[in-house]
């Protein structure tokens, strides 16, 4: 016989819903306008020598936007930060965040000056068959210096998001990525015309949407008296715990990004163009994993984050 369902699952089940119903939405909003941003760009640039350039560019601090930001984040940050929140007093969960804030603006500045000083050698690594074409590996470094500040402010943009989430505010975190597509966009269509080499107003509108789409979270976080600040603490013991935990995700989303990394040096070797084919397919794959995955992913965790903090072990099953 079935046992009786707590408050407590119930309640969370309702918010789970809820919440992974606000991501689905705006998260379908957000892949939308990133296919309309795809478009825009085949469009205009085509599967060329300047869009092969682009994406490998954009490829290598998106490579480390997936292992050192987004997935960094939900599996150290959020489950720590929401056990701050439950257990401890919210001025605790406040020093966790402004120390974590620290460490993360510290550590991705320090990687994205790295990344513009290496960034010939990190093109030749990731794509060596542009070496046969001078102007192409010189356009790929030039775009790989230019957008690697993306890094900094996605990662920034990513720990404001697992913040919002862990406080169940979902809707304005979602919609983010939307406002970096329509940065991109806007670019494109009125800034790359008016350039010499259009491309490079592609990269520009990487930057600045990645740089909008942490700012647009920060009135959530000023609402909610989680405002940024700087604490150097690095001996906090929140972050050790998140230290611990990152150690194998990194090591299994490593798996995935060297398999994108390989992808690429093949495709680089291939006729023009195959490098932009790439990229497109992957998109394609994508937008299911985005709007269904991710969403309910996204939902699910500060809520089972808390069951798991109070040990509640029947509703976490329930849950999941």
């Amino acid at each position: 016989m079935k046992a009786p369902e707590t408050p407590l699952s119930t309640h969370e089940k309702v918010r789970v819903t809820r919440a992974a119903g606000i991501i689905g939405l705006a998260t379908l909003i957000s892949r939308v306008l990133g296919f309309i941003r795809d478009m825009v760009v085949a469009a205009i640039f085509g599967a060329s020598l300047a869009a092969d350039a682009f994406y490998v560019a954009y490829r290598i601090p998106s490579l480390l936007r997936e292992l050192f930001a987004e997935g960094s984040m939900s599996a150290g940050f959020v489950p720590v930060f929401t056990e701050y929140l439950t257990k401890c007093s919210r001025e605790d969960a406040r020093r966790l965040a402004h120390a974590a804030f620290t460490i993360v603006l510290l550590v991705l500045t320090l990687v994205s000056l790295l990344g513009i000083l290496l960034a010939p050698w990190l093109v030749r690594a990731i794509a060596p068959g542009f070496s046969d074409d001078p102007y192409k590996a010189e356009l790929t470094t030039f775009l790989t210096q230019l957008m690697f500040p993306y890094l900094l402010f996605i990662g920034l943009a990513a720990l404001a998001m697992g913040m919002l989430n862990s406080l169940r505010s979902f809707a304005v975190p979602a919609l983010s990525p939307a406002v970096y597509n329509l940065c991109v966009i806007g670019m494109v269509l009125w800034i790359a015309p008016l350039l010499t080499e259009p491309i490079i107003g592609v990269a520009f509108g990487v930057v600045m949407g990645g740089l909008a789409q942490w700012l647009i979270q920060l009135p959530g976080l000023h609402q909610q008296s989680m405002a940024f600040r700087l604490r150097w603490e690095p001996s906090h013991e929140g972050l050790k715990r998140m230290g611990i935990l990152l150690l194998p995700v990194l090591l299994g989303l490593s798996v995935s990004q060297i398999n994108i990394f390989l992808n690429t040096l093949f495709a680089s070797f291939l006729k023009e163009g195959s490098v932009t084919y790439l990229y497109y397919g992957m998109r394609l794959i994508h937008f299911p994993l985005g709007v269904l995955g991710i969403a309910l992913a996204t939902a699910i965790l500060p809520s089972m984050a808390v069951q798991a903090a109070n040990h509640a072990r029947t509703e976490l099953t329930d849950t999941l």
